[in-house]
């Protein structure tokens, strides 16, 4: 049986009459002798609505087939270049023993060869890895001012950067201010101050040659698979010496995935193409009218490099741009008409 509410008869009373009380449904108080007593009624709207808990998708049972084909597909690759190996190894041991002899050291040499190669394209791959998951740390201590965790991304930062003899004295003045230093956004900070600044100029020197060379080859080159060629050369040649910069020793795997974190940083920051205020500053200053139609395009292509440049930059740089300027199109633009106009000069 559902409780039943008391019967009470029903009154007329104005909002301003100074006997109306409004009280809480759960206030058990009396009120005094002749005031109204007013229960608000909850409004529907607020009342919480039971939800019903979404079912959870089962897991795909069984085994992932591509995974299976590939694996089982290398492992033949494998097995073949391994008998056809010891086939032409028996081959020559057949036709002479000097020739066997001689063959299993070309192997033994290859074989080394590529353990070597398989250990620095595991070490370059590392390196970067262990930047871009300090690049991710610095940005929350940043956030969550943490000492603790500043004091080790600075102490892991002094040992990437202890191999450049050019930050020796930053090194020293980071090491002998980091016990004044209490928060941990303030240790951070002061770590990009001390150790990035140098590196920044460097960078910006080395995108903004890098752009004036793909402006200058692009402008004279007569064929367009000329410009397209040097400009991946150049651009490649460009993110290497960055990442070598910041720490990074990348091989052949890792100038992949680099390249691949650098389009799709340009992909989220706004594209390769050059910004409208940049095309609209060059137009307004007149410099379009003075330019041929070959020599502009090989200013568009060198503010391209150098987009791509500043890209490189944000995504192999150790730390976030936080106490630093971040470098701008414009700078590298104003550099790359100056170095245009002097040559003309």
């Amino acid at each position: 049986m559902s409780e039943r509410s008391p019967h009470r008869r029903p009154q007329t009373f104005k909002l301003d009459d100074p006997d109306v009380v409004v009280m809480d449904p759960d206030d058990q108080s009396r009120p005094a002798r002749g005031a109204i007593r007013v229960t608000p009624e909850p409004d529907p709207a607020l009342l919480p609505v039971p939800l019903e808990p979404m079912p959870m998708l089962p897991a795909r049972p069984g085994l992932r087939w591509g995974a299976v084909f590939w694996t089982a597909l290398g492992g033949l690759v494998l097995l073949g270049l391994g008998l056809s190996l010891a086939h032409l190894i028996e081959d020559l041991f057949a036709r002479s023993e000097g020739l066997g002899f001689l063959g299993l050291g070309f192997a033994f040499v290859a074989a080394l060869a590529l353990t070597i190669v398989i250990a620095r394209e595991a070490f370059g791959l590392a390196r970067l890895a262990t930047i871009e998951k300090m690049h991710l740390r610095a940005t929350d201590v940043l956030r969550s001012d943490d000492r603790a965790a500043s004091r080790t991304i600075v102490t892991e930062l002094l040992k990437l950067a202890h191999q450049n003899p050019q930050l020796a004295r930053a090194r020293a003045t980071l090491q002998g201010h980091a016990d004044d230093v209490i928060d941990g956004a303030d240790m951070i900070k002061l770590a990009e101050r001390e150790l990035m600044a140098p590196l920044d100029q460097e960078a910006r020197r080395l995108v903004s040659s890098a752009a004036q060379r793909v402006s200058v080859v692009t402008a004279v080159s007569p064929r367009a698979l000329i410009d397209i060629l040097f400009v991946f050369v150049a651009s490649l040649r460009m993110i290497r010496q960055l990442a070598r910069l910041y720490g990074g020793r990348p091989g052949t795997l890792g100038m992949i995935r680099l390249l691949r974190h650098v389009i799709a940083h340009l992909a989220v920051t706004g594209g390769m193409a050059a910004s409208d205020s940049m095309i609209q500053q060059m137009l307004g200053h007149g410099i379009a009218a003075k330019l041929s139609e070959r020599l502009g395009e090989g200013i568009l292509n060198g503010l391209l490099t150098a987009r791509l440049g500043l890209a490189a930059i944000d995504v192999t740089r150790p730390l976030p741009f936080t106490a630093l300027p971040r470098p701008a199109l414009t700078d590298l633009a104003k550099d790359l008409l100056r170095k245009r106009d002097d040559g003309e000069g």
